[in-house]
């Protein structure tokens, strides 16, 4: 382990020893993205669906100061129950260590942890990216994206954003758009968007033979899997639309900018669907989860082939 400061629990590092697969696990989402108590049952029912596919659940999140992968119960119950808890980015680390805070760690920071562990496959919901409100406000995820190598599975970039710039900069930063059995890029709470990845790949097994051979070629970017959410849970763009651009222009008028912004824009957002959107990311994320635990169970199968 290259980092003093992270705690791996001991499920986690058993799983990992044997090279076993492992899934890591975002908390913003416990944190930040859901209220009490859908957050810590969100928690559990994730952590549940990795388990059922095959596969160790390691969430990630900082405890009293402490860099965790891999939590108890008892953990995933204080986190969701924490006041006032940091929403950790690259940035925010060194603050909640010295000052042993407690958060929830966003798409960027899971993934510096995740690789530090040694841990390759990571599930979340979307990704952050170019906001609309200011070309200027561009998620760190997008810099994680382009220099961490790890396989990031996702129902897309979150619908608030302004998607075909995100897409640009991915282009930008080298960072292959994977969709899982589909050619679109998928809009989080919509399986469309108009837009087009750079591969289509239809299966675990594809997915994991591509990232090898990405990193086998000298790359050091993220794969970016994007996984359009159940068909029996997503929403229309049409729908969405007008909802996302009222939350935004009333965030504009707040003033609302910076780590509060995605937080308000879909807590805003859940009330203007009447929870429509609060369920919608929790069937997405489910499925992301399960498709992250197939993925790690096929390339830990090829690591432990090469051990024989």
């Amino acid at each position: 382990m290259k980092n003093s400061n992270l705690i791996l629990n001991a499920e986690v590092s058993r799983a990992l020893n044997m090279n076993m697969p492992v899934v890591a696990l975002e908390s913003t989402v416990i944190t930040h993205g859901l209220p009490r108590p859908q957050n810590l049952q969100l928690a559990r029912d994730m952590e549940k669906r990795v388990r059922d596919t095959g596969a160790t659940p390691a969430t990630i999140a900082i405890l009293d100061g402490e860099i965790r992968a891999g939590l108890s119960d008892v953990e995933l119950l204080q986190l969701s129950e924490a006041d006032a808890p940091l929403k950790v980015s690259h940035r925010d680390f060194a603050t909640a260590i010295v000052k042993k805070n407690s958060g929830g760690t966003t798409v960027a920071a899971t993934m510096f942890v995740a690789h530090q562990a040694g841990i390759q496959v990571f599930a979340t919901g979307g990704i952050g990216g170019v906001h609309k409100e200011s070309p200027f406000d561009i998620s760190t995820d997008l810099r994680a994206l382009a220099d961490i190598p790890t396989i990031v599975v996702c129902a897309g970039a979150k619908a608030i954003l302004d998607l075909p710039a995100t897409l640009e900069y991915l282009e930008t930063m080298g960072v292959p758009v994977v969709g899982y059995q589909t050619d679109e890029f998928p809009a989080f709470y919509s399986r469309e968007s108009g837009l087009k990845v750079s591969a289509r790949l239809d299966s675990p097994r594809e997915i994991a033979t591509f990232a090898q051979t990405h990193w086998n070629l000298g790359m050091h970017s993220a794969i970016l899997v994007t996984n359009p959410i159940p068909e029996s849970a997503s929403i229309p763009v049409s729908e969405m639309q007008p909802m996302i651009a009222q939350a935004s222009a009333e965030a504009m008028e707040k003033g609302i900018h910076g780590q509060a912004l995605t937080p308000f824009l879909l807590g805003r957002i859940s009330e203007l669907t009447k929870e429509k959107s609060l369920n919608a990311n929790i069937s997405l994320l489910l499925n992301n989860a399960q498709l992250a635990a197939q993925i790690a169970e096929e390339f830990a199968a090829t690591k432990r082939t090469k051990l024989i």
